[in-house]
């Protein structure tokens, strides 16, 4: 395993000049940790271009998707650049290699009733006699958690780190730290206001987790809901729907926030924004919804469509 200065001043840069999250630093030693372990006893440092290669093509072998692959190629690639900057290497042995093209994939995408139909069922069960008290809190808290993720198309990381302020400021914007520390402001629909009222009020009826700064707090280390536990219970809500959960995630929920926007006419460059995407290349994921519209709009529309 890796454990050595050149990793460790890597990260320290990373977090300190670049205000990296934890998340990343620890996805960045997670995958030099692999890395190292690939090479057996020769030092992450001391890598060669060769050494790189066969790496590769070990995790094509070990079913790594492109999408990994890339990722991991990025931190080696990040890595070595930085030792190579400050001196403690005399080349880069990534400088020649690239990442392998990714297969264009569609997002998973719930239609507009089905989003309806989950949202629905969440509100119904707030409605429902609860065994205890944090049984309630806990059906509130889906039903906000829905209401706000489909209303504003947050990541599911920034959804559970919302603030207890964004419920308690009564604005239809709340700011949003983002990626990199990146900021934005998103809106609330009145329906995720109103959701979101509710569930501090009975928070505060029940006097749970008064000194929390969090929306969503819990008992974990955190402190607040983990994406993890959120992506369970929305699968059992999935299912208790009548919907396949298999194909209901929070972040299909953010896909669906996007799409539903650009098929009422929504303008791509809007959707980047409210998305915190800092590349319009990345929003380009959802032209297709954007062909079927114009499709549809020129078959309605155009003089000569029925001929």
């Amino acid at each position: 395993m890796a454990s050595g200065f050149d990793l460790e001043s890597f990260l320290e840069m990373l977090a300190a000049e670049r205000g990296a999250a934890e998340n990343t630093l620890v996805s960045y030693r997670r995958d030099l940790e692999d890395f190292s372990d690939f090479l057996g006893k020769r030092k992450l440092a001391d890598a060669d271009p060769n050494d790189v290669s066969t790496y590769l093509s070990n995790l094509t072998k070990r079913g790594f998707a492109e999408s990994s692959q890339a990722r991991r190629l990025s931190a080696l690639k990040q890595f070595y650049k930085f030792l190579y900057s400050e001196g403690m290497r005399e080349d880069d042995p990534t400088r020649t290699l690239s990442a392998p093209k990714k297969r264009s994939s569609l997002p998973k995408v719930l239609s507009m009733d089905e989003v309806d139909t989950l949202i629905e069922v969440a509100r119904v069960e707030t409605e429902k006699p609860q065994k205890s008290a944090a049984a309630g809190l806990r059906t509130q808290r889906m039903h906000t958690l829905i209401e706000v993720l489909y209303a504003t198309g947050l990541r599911v990381s920034e959804l559970v780190s919302l603030p207890v302020q964004a419920a308690t400021r009564d604005a239809r914007l709340i700011e949003i730290k983002g990626k990199g520390g990146k900021e934005r402001l998103v809106p609330l629909s009145h329906a995720a206001q109103a959701a979101m009222k509710n569930y501090v009020a009975q928070r505060s009826a029940e006097g749970a987790y008064k000194d929390s700064p969090w929306l969503f707090p819990s008992h974990g280390d955190s402190g607040h809901l983990t994406r993890q536990h959120f992506a369970r219970e929305l699968k059992e809500l999935a299912t208790a729907a009548g919907l396949n959960a298999s194909k209901i995630s929070p972040h299909v929920l953010r896909h669906a926030f996007a799409s539903h926007l650009l098929q009422n006419g929504a303008d791509l460059r809007v959707v980047q924004q409210l998305l915190g995407h800092s590349d319009i290349s990345t929003t380009q994921i959802y032209t297709h919804v954007l062909d079927e519209r114009l499709r549809e709009l020129v078959e309605s529309a155009h003089p000569l469509a029925d001929r």
